[in-house]
């Protein structure tokens, strides 16, 4: 773990245009989009319209910040209508910054807020491909249950792939 790493140094704030030049380097790496449904954005123009057309006008998505850089993003997207009880979770993080544990703080954060946010909420989910062992830790580490695989369950560039789904309930309790 970095040593100047610590639970107060990860943030979670709103994403501005000003974030299209971070956004560039982890949306244009390989290595953090492998496992996205989306497209990589490698210039800034490409970065600031999906900023301002996808991330503004998404109903909770922030960017994680690490000592008040922009390094990743986590968001919630609710389930409407009578299914508004369950929210599902995604995020990714650039490269440089994995295995130090911001990730899994990210996490902690979000579920420490949305509850509170949502006052319907009462289930987030969050599906991590198979393969993506990574991200099965960071789940497990803020203390989301795996309750199983979906097979064949999302199409990541353009081939289906097993999905494990996790899950954190309100009346689940945070890990220290």
């Amino acid at each position: 773990m970095d040593p100047k790493f610590s639970q107060e140094t990860i943030t979670l704030r709103l994403f501005d245009l000003p974030d299209a030049a971070s956004l560039i380097e982890w949306a244009s790496d390989e290595r953090v989009m492998r496992f996205s449904t989306w497209k990589p954005c490698t210039t800034r123009e490409a970065a600031a319209e999906f900023i301002q057309s996808y991330i503004m006008p998404h109903p909770w998505f922030r960017s994680i910040c690490f000592t008040g850089r922009s390094v990743g993003f986590v968001m919630v997207h609710p389930v409407p209508g009578e299914e508004s009880r369950r929210a599902s979770m995604g995020y990714a993080l650039a490269h440089e910054y994995w295995g130090r544990g911001i990730a899994t703080a990210a996490v902690k954060k979000v579920v420490g807020e949305i509850f509170n946010e949502w006052s319907r909420l009462e289930r987030l989910e969050a599906q991590v491909e198979v393969e993506n062992a990574r991200s099965q830790r960071v789940l497990e580490k803020a203390g989301f249950v795996k309750e199983g695989i979906l097979r064949n369950y999302r199409v990541i560039q353009g081939k289906g792939r097993d999905m494990i789904m996790y899950s954190f309930l309100r009346t689940d309790s945070l890990p220290p």
